[in-house]
């Protein structure tokens, strides 16, 4: 048996399992997953219990003490990858010649060819991805060494990019199916074919994850946790910056719009006791006070307004921002019943009325989608026109806002240099009982190429929404009561 080994990695855990349980946690809580001190008790009892036998165990009742969301699996289980890895240093290579069945032969020197077809042989063996784990993951521990090191500023570390190019996953990819197929005979049904493509998927989606595991791990042996903490932990949905994220994020971020759309309705209908029985009325608190020489003994309330007011949306739905304006266009139809009514109005260079897309019982993920090709949103050449848009909408609907009336615009105020027509924002506002705008640009871009945002803060309350939680805590602190 021939092992090569790497140097030896610092200690894992330097201040023994109670503190490296500690670190796991606050590594969580700055991921942005919600752990206080009881899901850490009772992650400690877990790890008491259960020990470090097998690794897969200890995951799994990690996972059951500290997450309380579904959704946040993803980002928890690269955080485990990272905190408990599967091993240390270099992982031994035995060769071809070892009479252990679970071995994987060593690779050859330099030969990328020989690799590929070594890595194919076993993807395309007829054991279940299950069994050939453990040969598959010591396989993918010598390509990572192989060709997934190099030098960076901070020392020797490991790129999966690196690695996966030598693979040629798309070439990979089509020679496993090639050969799934070739299982099947000179003509393989339709049924086959899409069995095959299926498998053949899965095991390079399965081989892909695997190479992402190994160069993190290494990584973070070399250059420490921190770094692949910054850089290589997916994000939580809620935290995903709209204007960045890919379409399946985006879809992702759906699955939070119900549990937001509770949080914010209980607190609006908290907002609403509080206010039910008015505020003080300062001026008539002190005439009333002029008959105890000016002690304000007996105040008085101001009547309250229990009516619910009415919500007009103003979205821009053009390509850069449509992500963002879906997502919240999603939020405030599950918060409509805060409403006494909602209007929705979506542009890109002249505005149109979408609100009877967003039914009781549409469904909302084909609504935003229909926006753009059924409601006439543009009208001349497609590209983003905030003046245009503000025009088409005061004279297309000149009764919509009214005292009554809170107005939500959403948008990045990038104008393509036309005119930003500030003037008939201002009589927008003017016309509303509240208005506020929604940017999901960072505050640093403000100003910056064709956005107009600093002209259309100086009439409107601009505020960053750049994800979903910052979204969430933006529209909880602008819920009118």
């Amino acid at each position: 048996m021939a092992v090569r080994r790497t140097s030896p990695p610092q200690p894992l855990a330097p201040h023994g399992l109670p503190g490296h349980l500690v670190g796991f946690v606050e590594a969580l809580r700055g991921s942005g997953i919600a752990v206080g001190p009881s899901e850490t008790v009772d992650a400690g009892r877990v790890l008491a219990t259960l020990g470090l036998g097998d690794r897969d165990v200890l995951r799994e009742g990690l996972a059951c003490a500290v997450l309380r969301r579904a959704d946040h699996r993803d980002t928890y289980d690269a955080m485990f990858d990272l905190w408990w890895p599967a091993a240390l240093g270099g992982r031994a290579v035995v060769d071809a010649d070892d009479d252990d069945p679970d071995a994987a032969p060593q690779l050859p020197a330099d030969d990328v060819e020989a690799m590929r077809g070594m890595l194919l042989d076993l993807l395309n063996s007829n054991e279940d991805l299950a069994d050939m784990d453990q040969r598959l993951v010591a396989m993918i521990a010598q390509i990572v060494e192989a060709y997934g090191r190099y030098n960076s500023s901070r020392g020797p570390s490991y790129s999966s990019y690196q690695t996966l190019r030598a693979i040629a996953l798309d070439e990979l990819e089509g020679k496993l199916l090639a050969g799934l197929l070739a299982g099947y005979g000179e003509q393989p049904s339709p049924t086959q074919e899409q069995i095959a493509k299926s498998l053949a998927a899965q095991r390079i989606n399965q081989l892909r994850k695997m190479v992402d595991a190994e160069t993190k791990r290494r990584t973070a042996e070399q250059l420490g946790r921190e770094h692949v903490q910054m850089y290589g932990i997916p994000q939580l949905s809620e935290n995903v910056e709209f204007l960045r994220a890919s379409g399946e994020q985006l879809r992702q971020m759906r699955t939070v719009v119900a549990p937001l759309a509770r949080t914010l309705a209980t607190r609006l209908a908290a907002k609403r006791r509080r206010h039910r029985a008015g505020q003080i009325d300062l001026r008539k608190t002190l005439r009333k006070s002029m008959s105890t020489g000016g002690v304000p003994i007996d105040v008085v309330l101001r009547k309250p307004r229990p009516a619910r007011p009415e919500l007009v949306v103003l979205c821009d739905v053009s390509g850069s921002v449509a992500g963002f304006s879906h997502f919240t266009l999603l939020l405030v139809h599950a918060l409509r019943q805060q409403f006494s009514r909602v209007r929705v109005f979506a542009f890109i260079d002249t505005t149109d009325e979408v609100t009877h897309m967003f039914g009781p019982e549409a469904d909302l993920a084909i609504a935003v989608q229909r926006i753009t090709h059924e409601a006439g949103v543009y009208t001349r050449d497609g590209h983003s026109d905030y003046g245009h848009a503000f025009s088409s909408f005061t004279d297309a609907f000149p009764n919509v806002l009214s005292p009554r009336s809170s107005l939500l615009v959403l948008g990045d105020g990038r104008t393509n240099y036309r005119n930003p027509a500030t003037d008939l924002l201002a009589h927008l506002v003017s016309a509303s009982r509240h208005a506020h705008w929604l940017n999901p640009e960072p505050r640093s871009l403000w100003g910056s190429g064709d956005s107009a945002v600093p002209q259309y803060a100086e009439v409107i309350p601009m505020h960053e929404c750049r994800s979903a939680k910052q979204l969430a805590s933006v529209i909880d602190q602008l819920l009118p009561v």
